[in-house]
């Protein structure tokens, strides 16, 4: 429920009267003296859902988009016809149940920081991020993604990006930038000095440790976490759902990978390097689509749109051209990740086929359990395709050559060199005569 305070100039006052008597909106007005004589403020009451529809309504009677109008929270209202407001915008569902385009403004610029205290979490968040990478443990990990606030940068670029504010996008798109950047190199240099200082072991091969390996190749489920985290934040935002929970979802698509590059840095390793780095891209790229995307279904869209107005529409696309190139840039952004991702899907997909595809024919007697694919770096750094798979076997029987066979057919099957290891389980059976 939001109470609604709206300033009316005497000279509109009938009007906005005569249109919240036929909504059936009960008001109270007290009048105030301002600099052009008397205003009344009107104070009334509406279900969330209505906010939107009533206050443009309001201002199709000619008050101004900019005049003073203040929306609050309020808990309970008892009205003589507020019920009946509940039954039109609640219970029937005369609106959809997102909040008004000014309050989801207000509601995203609350949730990125001042700019000391946002940048101090980033490094901080990057500093616990490459720490839980190097220990390969998944809750130090995960503590870095609680307190990292990029959140609110990437919900303001996308609020912005729907609605057309030029001020919201290019905030939210320079924080994300300046604040990844200040991640990879914190992580950068925090990397160096504990490998200088030997705090790390000098024989660590950080390539092959899994918290870092799993973040330095893209996947399909990379960009599944990007969109559900950046779809989970519009609807939160949207709504009465609180995002601070979100915010660890954001933070576990961006921050952990952004620290593998600045690792991949400090190592000197171009392939943990790029291939981090193009995870962050997708996993940026993926919020920020994911989100707008809700938005624009949720039914928000700018100040002024017109559904049935197309020359209107286009006229209002023309004058928010950063709005546009984003978009553009966005989805021009995505080629490369998706290109890389489309290509290792297909490997991965072919390598299995080959692997069911052989044993069925030359080894019946093994039964496939998995196969599983790793890659190290992407493109033209990638330094490993590995393929382990896992077969149970009868007797306890030695398959020497299995690896080899299967490495062999991959290889002709896909064009690409490949190792492959081959872990046997050992399948017991038991049995009674008679």
């Amino acid at each position: 429920m939001r109470l609604i305070q709206l300033l009316v100039p005497t000279d509109r006052l009938e009007a906005v009267r005569e249109l919240l008597g036929e909504e059936d909106i009960d008001y109270v007005a007290t009048r105030e003296a301002d600099g052009d004589g008397e205003s009344v403020v009107l104070y009334f009451p509406l279900p969330t859902q209505a906010v939107d529809a009533v206050l443009e309504d309001l201002r199709a009677t000619g008050l101004d988009e900019d005049g003073y109008t203040v929306i609050a929270n309020a808990e309970t209202a008892i009205t003589p016809d507020y019920e009946k407001l509940e039954e039109r915008f609640v219970d029937g569902r005369e609106e959809d149940e997102s909040i008004s385009n000014d309050e989801i403004r207000a509601k995203a610029k609350r949730m990125t920081p001042d700019r000391l205290t946002y940048y101090a979490m980033t490094l901080l968040s990057a500093f616990v991020a490459t720490a839980g990478l190097l220990l390969d443990s998944p809750a130090v990990v995960v503590g870095s993604m609680v307190i990292a606030p990029q959140v609110g940068s990437a919900l303001t670029a996308s609020v912005g990006t729907t609605l057309g504010d030029r001020r919201m996008l290019v905030g939210g798109v320079r924080s994300q930038a300046f604040s990844l950047l200040a991640a990879i190199l914190a992580a950068a240099a925090f990397g160096w000095f504990l490998k200088t200082a030997q705090f790390v072991p000098p024989a660590l091969s950080v390539e092959t440790v899994s918290q870092i390996s799993g973040r330095t190749s893209p996947g399909l489920l990379t960009l599944v976490v990007g969109v559900c985290a950046g779809a989970a934040g519009a609807f939160g935002l949207a709504t009465e759902f609180p995002v601070s929970l979100v915010g660890v979802a954001v933070a576990a698509a961006l921050i952990p990978a952004a620290a593998a590059v600045g690792i991949g840095v400090a190592w000197a390793l171009p392939a943990v390097a790029l291939g981090a780095l193009v995870v962050v891209i997708a996993n940026v790229v993926s919020i920020n689509l994911a989100a707008f995307a809700v938005f624009w279904y949720l039914g928000y869209r700018p100040d002024g749109w017109d559904e049935r107005d197309r020359a209107g529409r286009a006229a209002m696309l023309a004058r928010s051209p950063t709005a546009v190139a984003l978009v553009v840039g966005l989805l021009v952004l995505l080629v490369g990740p998706g290109t890389v991702m489309a290509g290792q899907i297909s490997f991965e997909n072919d390598a299995k086929t080959t692997v069911q595809d052989l044993l069925a024919q030359e080894y019946d007697e093994l039964e496939l359990r998995s196969v599983h694919v790793e890659f190290g770096g992407v493109g033209p750094v990638e330094t490993r395709r590995e393929v382990t798979v896992t077969v149970a076997r009868p007797d306890g029987s030695a398959y020497p050559s299995l690896a080899d066979e299967i490495g062999g057919e991959v290889a002709v099957r896909t064009g690409k060199r490949v190792t492959v290891t081959v872990e046997f389980v050992d399948r017991n059976q038991s049995g009674r005569g008679d």
